[in-house]
């Protein structure tokens, strides 16, 4: 492979020059150092592993916490003509050793992987036949006890660092760490977590976006102020709090006639992917949305980020404002303060918080609703339906996901949110073998055709599908291509995985007695001071107006401003 660098990035992304940074960085990873590259949202962060990963040759193992962002970078890969393969929890133990299995024959370029996946018998197993030549550490503020967003799960990661180097002692295996925000305190932190090697080189792109607008809305009448800021038209967002507003708010601006939809975690995968599709080609303009949008999401002519809540903290707010204005021009992010939003935020930290006993009680009650025995459950997942859970024992649906993070940072479990979008399939026999399927009905036979017909790839990997396409192909109803999808599956043709259209668990430990359930001081006490400090920061943003807005959020992140914004709401007043 031509690995000159630009080379790469005209053949494959079809660019003729690097954002400002990405060739530092590119440049630090081919030169052998650990580097930490800190790009605000939109900044092009995949890029800066990417290239280098395509010009050293050999696999970029690339590992990430999030199993939907790791399938559409993959995706994205695959469309370029670039071997790409993730690895999640939603995938049986036979199709992750198939996955491994295809990396190492067929020499792919990209593997994703969660950081629980490191530590598993089965990546041991293989790890000495992947050809790792570049370690990427996406959202690397998770590693740092500092962060907004840490998780336990990451410090995995520098022991693999240890381990590979002991498997591989000739061979210097650069790591890339990628974040989008990170204060002074967290960047020292995660170059100590990664066990950063001497001359380790950190970029560190400028916060300032001189066409973003930030600017702080004091008001008793919220729905009066968004819909006044949402007259101005174009592409927005409007973040929330909570599940149940989304509907409100766009049920409510659409009886004022501003067209809107609304996103968040506990729709179906088909419902978010409507949506989202609906408003990425602008049929509707204003997604209403909790902070499970956004991620991901690459649309460049987003005028208006209005959160009507304060957010938890600076970070969070920093990105979701980001993903206004990516294509250069005018936007701005606005912030709608009322007189009850500090008691608010401070009071939904507490309820973040409940008492270690509930907690314990809530980790007792799954292995009842589960009917799991002590010592068992170990790597076993389960599909969950949290309404269904407080249901059965009585209890509120907030604080029962507030113990199931909590249990998830703590290591026991993992409360996966995200169900699956699409149904997988691949056919496990040869194309020889479907001439003499005679012995099949009807219905069977024109499935399979209707397969052949509308998906490629079939023989050589799981491709994702939906059974309603093949029951429009076949004029059969979906339960009818359902039953025959399982019966092919049985009779060994095809392997066919259904979408999972609920959240799971998964025991990341055998289930343990109550007592045995702890709480690390550092996980609770720690934590819910740091967020206490967060909330208070943004709760400084948001009531004082003694500086520009864009300087306050600059001199939080460790950036010296220069000079103030002359747009924000304090600098208009004061000019």
């Amino acid at each position: 492979m031509n690995n000159n660098i630009h080379d790469i990035l005209k053949k494959y992304w079809g660019y003729d020059s690097f954002r400002p940074l990405q060739e530092d960085i590119v440049a630090s990873v081919l030169s052998g150092h650990d580097t930490l590259g800190l790009l605000p949202t939109g900044g092009g962060k995949s890029i800066t592993f990417q290239v280098p990963g395509l010009a050293l040759g050999g696999l970029t193992l690339v590992v990430t916490p999030l199993i939907s962002l790791m399938k559409d970078q993959a995706d994205h890969l695959i469309e370029r003509g670039i071997k790409a393969a993730f690895i999640s929890m939603g995938m049986t133990r036979e199709e992750i050793m198939e996955t491994y299995n295809k990396v190492i024959d067929q020499h792919y370029h990209f593997l994703y992987v969660s950081p629980e996946r490191l530590h598993t018998q089965m990546f041991k197993m293989k790890l000495p036949y992947l050809d790792v030549r570049l370690l990427v550490v996406d959202e690397a503020h998770c590693i740092s006890q500092w962060g907004y967003d840490f998780r336990p799960s990451y410090l995995l990661i520098s022991k693999f660092r240890q381990e590979l180097l002991q498997l591989f002692p000739d061979q210097h295996v650069p790591c890339i760490a990628l974040t989008a925000t990170a204060t002074p305190a967290v960047i020292d932190d995660i170059c100590k977590q990664l066990h950063f090697r001497r001359g380790y080189q950190v970029f560190k792109a400028s916060f300032v976006r001189p066409n973003l607008t930030y600017t702080v809305v004091h008001t008793d009448d919220i729905f009066a102020e968004l819909k006044n800021l949402l007259s101005q038209g174009g592409s927005s967002i409007v973040y929330v709090r909570s599940r149940n507003k989304t509907e409100a708010i766009a049920e409510a601006l659409n009886q004022e006639g501003v067209p809107a939809t609304f996103y968040h975690a506990g729709l179906k995968p088909e419902q978010k992917q409507e949506r989202q599709e609906a408003w990425m080609r602008g049929d509707v303009n204003t997604m209403v949305a909790t902070n499970a949008f956004g991620m991901g999401i690459d649309k460049p002519d987003v005028r208006t980020v209005v959160h009507i809540e304060l957010p938890p903290s600076p970070e969070e707010y920093f990105q979701e404002a980001g993903r206004a204005g990516r294509d250069g021009k005018p936007a701005t992010a606005y912030l709608l303060a009322t007189l009850d939003g500090r008691a608010n935020l401070l009071n939904n930290i507490n309820d973040s918080y409940p008492e270690r006993e509930y907690i314990r009680m809530v980790y007792e009650r799954l292995a009842y609703f589960f009917q799991i025995e002590p010592g068992m459950a170990y790597n076993c997942t389960f599909e969950f339906d949290i309404y269904k859970f407080c249901a059965a024992y009585r209890l509120q649906a907030t604080p029962v996901y507030s113990a199931l993070r909590l249990l998830t940072m703590a290591g026991y479990i993992h409360f996966n949110e995200e169900p699956e979008a699409y149904s997988r399939i691949m056919f496990t026999c040869n194309k020889e073998h479907l001439y003499h399927l005679d012995r099949f009905d009807s219905d069977c036979q024109k499935v399979i055709v209707a397969l052949l017909r509308s998906y490629t790839g079939l023989f050589a990997d799981f491709q994702r599908f939906k059974e309603d396409k093949i029951a429009a192909y076949t004029h059969l109803d979906n339960d009818t291509v359902y039953q025959k999808l399982l019966l092919l599956s049985r009779e060994h043709v095809l392997h066919y995985i259904p979408v999972k259209k609920m959240s799971t668990i998964f025991y990341a430990r055998p289930r343990l007695d109550i007592d045995e359930v702890l709480i690390p001081h550092v996980i609770y006490e720690d934590r819910k001071q740091r967020d206490i400090d967060r909330a208070n920061a943004i709760i400084d943003y948001a009531y004082q107006d003694d500086e520009c807005r864009l300087n306050k959020l600059l001199r939080y992140f460790g950036e010296e401003p220069t000079d103030s914004c002359h747009k924000c709401d304090v600098c208009m007043s004061k000019e």
